[in-house]
């Protein structure tokens, strides 16, 4: 008789929603054997070799998905802009509130403000409602701190962050994300500090996995956006971009002849910005909770992304200002009624692509052996039921690294 492989757990008694290659490849009644935090088996219960497990699960039905990914998050700023909201819905221009000391200056101020302790616990409160509804590994942008020290601060909060949730948590250095009022005289001055000092003081600190700017014509031109690019890389750091949001500068094409590993945004994206992104494999990131927000009519490209093979990742973009959205599920429903997006493309958008978006698709995104075991049982009996529901906490059991949560 042979002898039975023993494992850490085993997890039966529902249909696995494997996202392998970005699509369903459902396994009715699968099984899933884990050790070490990883899959070690995955397939129809029906053809399980022979586990003793020091844990096993069985659910009475429903699916498992790989733990989502919420791949595009500002979680670390200071104060809010509840009030702003409601001055624009009350006819309130962005000039006037701005000239008001409105706008994301009005973050900065009280991101700088802030204590390590105090932007962490704030972070913490909105981090915590994407886990619940399932999200397992997260990246969070710097960008309001907008000096040497406050942008730090606000990396230092993000990786403190990691080490107190049960999620992956990826730390973006977002220093290129707007001009301090201390630099409006000189604005190439805070680029030329974001390359000589900052980015080698993040990268000495390993405060950051990646390296993001925001290129428009209201903030970095493509020719900043480069300097910065030229400079992460040379510090072994991989980068990703605000692109083609409001206007159509060419910025998703540069970021993807510099290997990025995502573009963001991309409402204006051109057909050449979406053949360079093929090319170099360049992830798409939609983010719809900002065009909903800012009532915005140009769609991106959707289209065109299928046509040339391009991965779409969806995430909630959670900000202060254009997207106070703490509901990656929702976003599920966003991308498919505001950008046409369909159920399946939604769901790999916040799992395998999302993951790709950071570069950890080999290690996480999809239910696959050797792959971190992060899933999320649902007692749903379809995964379109995860993009159909608007609002509310849909009940679900997390399960990070192998461990129930």
């Amino acid at each position: 008789m042979a002898e039975q492989q023993r494992i850490d757990s085993l997890w039966l008694g529902a249909d696995l929603v494997t996202l392998r290659d970005g699509k369903y490849n459902l396994i009715p009644d699968g099984a899933i054997a884990v050790s070490d935090g990883q899959i070690v088996w995955i397939g129809p219960r029906a053809t399980m070799p022979a586990f003793t497990a020091e844990q096993r699960t069985e659910f009475a039905g429903g699916i498992i998905t790989p733990g989502l990914v919420d791949c595009h998050t500002h979680l670390v700023f200071g104060g809010d802009r509840s009030q702003e909201f409601e001055q624009r819905l009350n006819g309130a221009s962005y000039a006037e509130i701005a000239a008001q000391g409105g706008g994301i200056l009005s973050t900065v101020r009280a991101t700088r403000a802030a204590s390590l302790a105090e932007l962490t616990t704030s972070a913490r409160w909105r981090l915590q409602r994407l886990l619940a509804e399932g999200v397992t590994t997260v990246e969070i942008k710097s960008g309001y701190g907008l000096d040497e020290e406050s942008e730090l601060r606000m990396l230092r909060a993000i990786r403190q962050l990691a080490t107190e949730v049960a999620a992956d948590v990826q730390a973006t250095c977002l220093a290129a994300h707007a001009f301090p009022p201390e630099f409006k005289q000189n604005p190439q001055e805070w680029v030329d500090l974001i390359c000589e000092r900052l980015l080698p003081r993040v990268r000495q600190e390993g405060l950051a996995d990646a390296v993001d700017a925001f290129c428009e014509h209201l903030a970095f031109s493509p020719q900043q956006v480069e300097q910065v690019f030229q400079a992460a890389q040379a510090l072994g750091l991989p980068v990703k971009l605000h692109a083609e949001q409001l206007s159509s500068s060419g910025g998703a094409a540069l970021a993807a002849r510099f290997g990025a590993l995502s573009a963001d945004h991309l409402e204006y994206a051109q057909e050449s910005d979406v053949q360079a992104m093929a090319a170099h494999g360049t992830v798409a990131v939609l983010l719809p909770g900002a065009f909903y927000l800012l009532r915005e009519t140009q769609r991106p490209p959707v289209g065109l992304f299928r046509r040339y093979g391009v991965p779409m990742a969806l995430a909630s973009d959670a900000n202060p200002g254009t997207s106070p959205a703490l509901s990656l599920r929702l976003m599920l429903n966003m991308g498919c009624t505001l950008f046409g997006m369909t159920p399946e493309e939604a769901l790999a958008g916040v799992t395998l692509w999302g993951a790709k978006a950071l570069g950890l698709e080999k290690t996480h995104g999809s239910l696959e052996a050797g792959k971190v075991a992060n899933f999320v049982h649902w007692p749903l009996a379809r995964p379109a039921e995860l993009v159909y529901w608007l609002g509310g906490e849909l009940p679900c059991q997390v399960i990070y690294r192998g461990e129930a949560q």
